[in-house]
This record gives C-alpha cells, sequence and structure tokens, in this order.
C-alpha cells in the first residue's frame, strides 16, 4: 500500500478576510500508517537529516505584483503540538540552547534548496528560517531538525513516546510600504524527530517504535519483547529467517546505518577581546565542536557567527595566525587544507568605522 506523503495542511483563516490562494506545500516524508483512521497525520523524522519541503504555487495574484516584487517571504518554525508545551515554550528552548551549546534547533540546507533567495538564519531564534521565493518557478526546501522528542518530556511521565511537533510555514508578500508583511498563507503539520540508529540501551517501547519509525511496523508483535540489545544480538542470517529475505536484509542494514561523518571537524574556543591563551595553558579552555560538509570560507564564517551569537554578514573579514604572528586571510583553498580535528581559539576585533568584525583564528 502506498503511504500518503503528508500535505502541510491549511491553517484556518480568520472567516472576515475571504483569501484563499492557491498554495500547497509538501513534507516529501511518509507518514506514519500507525496513525487512525482520521486523525492528523504523524511523520517520523531522523534528527539531522535533510527533508525536502515541496512548494507548489497556482496562485492568480502573482499577475497583479509588479516584475520587481514578485518575491514572497515565508517563515518556518519548528513549535510544540502540545498545548502544554506551547505555554512554556521559550523556557524549554533556552534549556536546550543550554545543553547545545553552538547548535540550532532547525537548519536550511542550502545546498539542496533550490528556488531559495536571500535565506535568512537569526542566531537569537534557533527553531526559525525565513526566505524569499517567486511562486512562478519551482521551489524546494531542505530543511534538518535538531533537537529530538524525547528532550521535551520527562519519562515518568511517559516521556520515552516523545513530544510531537509541527513544522509551521507562513507566507507573506509585499504591502504597500515595501515591506513582506501583508499575510498570504499559513500551513503545518505533525512530526517526531528521534535518532538515525537503534541503541543496546534502547527499551522495548523505544524498540517498538524504531520499528515504526523505519516502515517495519509488520515485524511489531514479532518483536514485541525485544529490547535494542536483543534485536543487535540477532544477526543477518537470523533476521531473513525470521523477516523473510527481502525484509531481513533491509531491517539487518538499518540495524548497522551509520551516519554520515562530516568532511571536517574543528574544535574552537571563542574570546571577545582577543586575548591569547599560553600554549600550555589549555585546562580552562572550553572548545566547541564545528563540522563542515562544504569545506568554504563563507560555511566557516557562518559557524563562527552562530558560536559568537551574530549575524554571519558581522564578520567581515576572517584570518588565520601565520608564521612570525602574521595574519593571512582565509580562503576557501586554506579551509579545505585544515587539519581535520584542528582546535583553534576565535577572537573578534571590532573594525574601525564599521559595524562589523575581524575574526582571527590560532
Amino acid at each position: 500500500e502506498t503511504i500518503q506523503l503528508p500535505f502541510l495542511k491549511q491553517e484556518d483563516q480568520p472567516p472576515i478576510v475571504p483569501q484563499c490562494p492557491s498554495f500547497q506545500c509538501v513534507l516529501c516524508a511518509s507518514s506514519s500508517p500507525a496513525v487512525k483512521l482520521h486523525e492528523e497525520t504523524l511523520t517520523y523524522l531522523n534528527q539531522g537529516q535533510s527533508y525536502e519541503i515541496r512548494m507548489l504555487s497556482n496562485w492568480k495574484g502573482i499577475t497583479e505584483m509588479s516584475e520587481g516584487r514578485r518575491l514572497l517571504r515565508s517563515v518556518v518554525r519548528v513549535v510544540f503540538h502540545d498545548r502544554r508545551l506551547q505555554y512554556s515554550e521559550r523556557q524549554q528552548l533556552e534549556s536546550w540552547q543550554l545543553n547545545h551549546p553552538g547548535d540550532r534547533i532547525l537548519h536550511l540546507d542550502v545546498p539542496l534548496s533550490v528556488g531559495v533567495i536571500d535565506p535568512l538564519v537569526n542566531p537569537n531564534t534557533l527553531n526559525t528560517i525565513e526566505f524569499l521565493w517567486d511562486p512562478s518557478k519551482r521551489t524546494s526546501i531542505f530543511i534538518q531538525v535538531h533537537c529530538i522528542s524525547t528532550e521535551f518530556t520527562q519519562r515518568k511521565n511517559g516521556g520515552e513516546k516523545g513530544a510531537p511537533f509541527r513544522i509551521q510555514m507562513d507566507t507573506y508578500k509585499a504591502d504597500s510600504h515595501g515591506g513582506s508583511t501583508e499575510h498570504l498563507y499559513s500551513c503545518s503539520c505533525q512530526v517526531k524527530v528521534f535518532k538515525q540508529s537503534l541503541g543496546p540501551s534502547a527499551s522495548i517501547t523505544e524498540t517498538q517504535q524504531w520499528l515504526v519509525r523505519n516502515r517495519f511496523s509488520n515485524y511489531c508483535r514479532t518483536f514485541s519483547n525485544f529490547t535494542g540489545a536483543d534485536i543487535l544480538k540477532l544477526s543477518r542470517k537470523d533476521l531473513t529467517q525470521i523477516c523473510g529475505v527481502a525484509d531481513g536484509i533491509r531491517l539487518a542494514h538499518s540495524l548497522t546505518a551509520r551516519s554520515v561523518r562530516p568532511r571536517s571537524t574543528l574544535y574552537i574556543s571563542t574570546e571577545r577581546t582577543g586575548k591569547k591563551h599560553s600554549s600550555n595553558d589549555t585546562s580552562q579552555t572550553v572548545y566547541q565542536e564545528v563540522y563542515l560538509e562544504d569545506m568554504t570560507a563563507a560555511e566557516l564564517t557562518t559557524k563562527i557567527a552562530d558560536l559568537f551569537g551574530i549575524p554571519a554578514n558581522h564578520i567581515q573579514r576572517i584570518s588565520k595566525t601565520g608564521p612570525q604572528g602574521i595574519h593571512i586571510l582565509l580562503t576557501d583553498t586554506m579551509v579545505r587544507h585544515i587539519t581535520d580535528e584542528s582546535c583553534f581559539t576565535a577572537s573578534l576585533q571590532k573594525l574601525p568605522d564599521s559595524d562589523g568584525y575581524h575574526c582571527i583564528l590560532q
């Protein structure tokens, strides 16, 4: 049976406003077959994996817009589905940020996205991204959700089930003053986010949920009393005998799957004053991991800006300390040749007559 893709449903509009633009947004990930017939679809996402949201438009209003103002602005958020968590959303997000310094809840995978113009990631709103797009052209965004559903519920209250999130998108067009504030359309869908792999510490309940998320719900009864450790002890031959050749091989591959390793990992300590550490005094220095995929100076600049909590365009120059203390301007070639798992101290120096900074890696 073909599993229906979860359309992001249109949010209720105020009855006074007769706006019904023809927009559709589709999250390209299979919805869970375990949801009851008349309940809202639920989609399980893997933490950190890129998922496409395909944006479809037959909106006739595009013809009424001038040639230079045909861009719409969309804002995508990850918010809580449960009203109980909505009341304490700010505190929940602040607590998550303290436990994950330098990380974001929602990330836009720009290299995979199509038709996205001027993407904006505000370091102060970890769960929000926004961008411009032309509704007359093909547009798809790829998002990554890095928070896990089980991080927001207590185990004594059934936390192993995990808190459901909503992926919400709001779209606006330009108003008479030139700002993109006139609301056109809102939509959302319900998701839960869990880790890519099944660990040996997984309980029976968590193991059952992993089977459902990975499309092995037909075997939930077969493995009804299995913990994660029990399933991981089974060999490939055991799995093919239990589940048949096709599903057994697929289950074996899913159990042994590993997350894709980033091309480079750097460890960076941040300073705002430009003070230098002694080369032997690292006991009090705290470093944060920075993962690079594109291996470009622009990507590294964005990651460092996130560590300092400032917009990436505020770092106008980035250099690396070279022989005899000289500053070497960082280029894409230099980034590609940085040794994996190198350690740096990043300091910001205010540029004269400017709001920007010079970032120095040493």
